[in-house]
């Protein structure tokens, strides 16, 4: 065959990648000492050890050493000794040594790309120019986070010592991913990688040592559920930050509900491909190749819901076929390979048994016509068409090389189609209209969408989801306050609230005909659904009225309620600004009449009633104020592309509000969430509940539209876990005693709503750190909006 026939063949023979540098690091190392603890390498306690494979192959690569819950809190414990030194240490000594580790890292880039490919199965190609320079630009651009911390985080300081724990599918990415931005804040690392691909964790662990990391700051320990379950539940750590599985991240939050911990979760994805009638079509099978058949489809984010307008479908799907039978399986140290191995048989035979499922429920599978290789865990890349919404392959994370595709009519159905999953991670939009793709990407629940483009990247723009793609994000500035606390005024312990019986108090006098108030929902005052009432009593044990006893129908009629409201999500900042200008307006008039009711039912003087008033009223103007103020950003990470990091509403926010300084607390807490543009289900004091049914008239002739603040008075115990089973309630605040607090945590797994509690502790709300930035951070989902420029 001559040199004209070859090219027209397109026939290339292999282009291998040397191995033999990481293969003699394989054999220099002594893998049963594979623990890094406190700057030294240890075996397990116990001695075990477990086995990693070469996906290609089936061969074996290495004994390593295999962590208990004993080796956990050895390095815990380092990790806590070595945390009041690094936390103390100057921002620019960090720096210097994040630069440091990035640095040796570029000087061991081979290696690193090399025994990635070997451990995880994924072509050289995309371990040598995607993940390991990546993995580098996160430790340089973090070192940068570090050196301005204090100036650029005011009023936080470092969460502690940090549980890690990352999946196989990026082994070097995932841990760059979460020890950069850990160091920088000043916390200290206890990391576990995957038990598939330990081995560039010990690369890295060796990079550590030579980068001057003092002992104790980065201990990285192999090891599989054992080590993982002590690393979540080790009493001495202070955050977890897992990527993983949902189902494993459901446990993590039930784990660790109600022990304080922070925590994020960068879960499963089941990202749409949405691609409309004006699209480049040539690109966007490229992208489309890029979205799904990246690292196999082992990727979270993958595009693996192909959704594409009726009018181009059936020659779109037939230019993907082509595509698809040029693509090349084969070995991963192979240059020209466009698809590797699975990374184990158990992967490979879950994808297999997906397809067999998604067929049997009336998908076509289609693939293309070529051989595997005779040995490791392969599998061709599979095309399901006639693929119903209800399919297993259009619901379930399958993490393999199987792309489900449906068609839409229109905008309006793409974006339906699109949203009709319970994961919201990543999304892709191709169209040729900037103003089409910039209408959609915001109507996306996903929390990074792709203009034109897929699998785009960068340390300094956050990634992470929304729903049961998990919380928190990685990366950027929102990635740094994830390993940073503010400094909230906590007070002490709440008390529960005793409970009432039917005539609890003395009567009043007889002076007002009723003083029954219903619940508000929907715009409306509403009688309870349960028809029962709850006495509430003056501070002097008299009769002060009575208010509905609200139940699980009345918390699902709110909700319902909250999500209907359009209105207050969609207008505009400015326009939600106006109204809570309003509100605060409103109640100014009414200051007298709330503190006289604050005197009346708890007591306090009548200045310190006048001064929570007053302080109510200041609150709102606060956050009327920020509304349009607390913005995104735009990025502009190294490429011809800008990231618009936009600021949008959690969704429905449940609140349940505490007893102490009834309306400040209400008030500090309904108007950050009301401002970033959330709808309310709001629960307010139990013991004091008449401060915040007064607000129901104020509400009314405040503008505020039906739906976007519902209240429900009554138990707030119960109320709070009805709140947090609803899995239509996108985020819940929670300040209770202790016990609801753990309860409304762990029983929030259902959509992996976003929880926050005080932990069984009250807040100073009169102190100026209960109030601004650190609670409308706690009001938004960041949406990173990836648009390249240029030809």
């Amino acid at each position: 065959m001559n040199v004209l026939e070859r090219y027209h063949a397109m026939d290339y023979g292999p282009a291998p990648e040397a191995r033999n540098e990481a293969d003699a690091w394989l054999a220099s190392r002594d893998f049963a000492k594979a623990l890094f603890i406190d700057g030294a390498w240890k075996t397990a306690a116990s001695g075990k050890t477990f086995d990693t494979s070469e996906p290609s192959s089936g061969k074996l690569l290495a004994k390593v050493s295999d962590a208990g819950a004993a080796d956990i809190d050895v390095a815990v414990t380092a990790a806590a000794k070595a945390l009041p030194k690094w936390s103390a240490t100057s921002g620019y000594q960090r720096a210097k040594v994040l630069y440091a580790i990035g640095r040796a890292m570029q000087r061991h880039q081979r290696l690193f790309a090399v025994l990635e490919s070997i451990d995880n199965g994924k072509p050289i190609r995309e371990s040598r120019d995607i993940d390991v320079p990546l993995a580098i630009r996160h430790f340089i651009h973090h070192a940068g986070w570090a050196q301005t911390l204090e100036k650029d985080f005011p009023d936080h300081k470092p969460v502690g010592v940090v549980g890690q724990v990352i999946p196989w599918n990026f082994p070097l990415l995932m841990l760059a991913w979460k020890i950069a931005p850990a160091l920088a804040a000043g916390c200290t690392v206890v990391l576990k990688p995957a038990e598939f691909t330990p081995l560039t964790a010990i690369l890295f662990a060796e990079i550590c040592e030579r980068a001057g990391v003092p002992k104790g700051v980065v201990n990285i320990v192999q090891g599989g559920p054992e080590a993982g379950a002590a690393i979540v539940n080790h009493p001495g750590v202070q955050k977890i930050a897992f990527t993983g599985s949902s189902e494993v991240g459901k446990i993590i939050r039930k784990a660790t509900a109600g022990s304080g911990k922070k925590l994020s979760l960068e879960l499963g994805g089941k990202s749409a491909f949405v691609v409309f009638e004006d699209a480049d079509l040539d690109s966007a099978v490229e992208g489309l190749v890029d979205g799904i058949w990246f690292n196999q489809g082992q990727v979270c984010c993958a595009g693996s819901r192909l959704l594409v307008q009726e009018g181009i479908a059936e020659a779109f799907i037939a230019k993907v076929k082509v595509r698809m039978s040029r693509l090349r399986v084969g070995s991963p140290l192979d240059k020209n390979t466009d698809i590797g191995p699975l990374v184990d048989r158990t992967q490979l035979d879950r994808v297999k048994g997906l397809i067999a499922e998604g067929a049997r429920q009336g998908a076509v599978c289609w693939q293309p016509d070529a051989a595997l290789p005779t040995t490791g865990y392969y599998h061709l890349p599979t095309l399901a068409t006639s693929v119903a919404p209800a399919n297993i392959l259009a619901q379930e994370e399958v993490f393999g090389p199987v792309l489900a595709t449906m068609s839409f009519r229109n905008t309006e159905e793409a974006i339906e189609l699109a949203n009709n999953t319970r994961y919201g991670l990543a999304a892709s939009v191709w169209s040729e209209n900037i103003n089409l793709a910039l209408h959609v990407a915001p109507q996306l629940k996903a929390g990074v969408v792709w203009v034109n483009g897929t699998n785009m990247f960068d340390a300094a723009c956050g990634f992470g989801g929304y729903r049961e793609s998990g919380f928190g994000r990685e990366g950027g500035r929102e990635g740094v306050f994830e390993y940073l606390a503010a400094k909230l005024p906590v007070g002490p312990a709440i008390k529960p609230t005793a409970a009432s019986s039917a005539q609890p108090v003395e009567q009043a006098d007889g002076a007002s005909i009723d003083r029954t108030a219903k619940l508000f929902i929907g715009g409306k005052q509403v009688r309870p659904d349960g028809n029962y009432s709850l006495a509430v009593a003056t501070a002097k044990g008299k009769l002060a009225g009575e208010v509905g006893l609200g139940n699980r129908k009345d918390i699902r009629d709110a909700v319902s309620a909250a999500r209907a409201c359009k209105a207050w999500p969609d207008a505009t900042a400015f326009n939600r600004s106006q109204v809570l200008y309003y509100f605060a307006e409103n109640l100014s008039g009414r200051a007298d009449e709330f503190a006289a009711r604050l005197v009346q039912l708890t007591g306090v003087t009548a200045r310190a009633a006048r001064e929570e008033v007053d302080l109510s009223i200041e609150r709102l103007f606060l956050y009327a104020g920020l509304t349009d103020k607390f913005e995104g950003r735009v990025h502009q990470p190294p490429a011809r592309v800008v990231t618009l990091a936009l600021h949008e509403p959690v969704g429905v926010v449940g609140i349940v509000a505490p007893d102490n300084q009834p309306l400040l607390g209400f008030t500090s807490l309904i108007a950050p969430a009301l401002a970033m543009g959330n709808t309310v289900v709001a629960v307010p004091s139990e013991r004091h509940p008449l401060l915040a049914t007064d607000l129901y008239q104020v509400i009314e002739y405040s503008d505020v539209p039906a739906g976007a603040i519902n209240i429900v008075t009554g138990r707030s115990a119960e109320l709070a876990g009805v709140l947090a089973k609803h899995d239509d309630v996108d985020g819940l605040w929670l300040f209770a005693v202790a016990d609801t607090c753990t309860k409304a945590e762990a029983d929030s797994i259902g959509n992996l709503k976003r929880v926050w509690t005080g932990n069984g502790r009250s807040l100073d709300w009169t102190s100026s750190d209960a109030a601004g930035e650190a609670f409308l951070r706690r009001a938004i989902e960041v949406k990173n909006v990836w648009v390249p420029y240029g030809d």
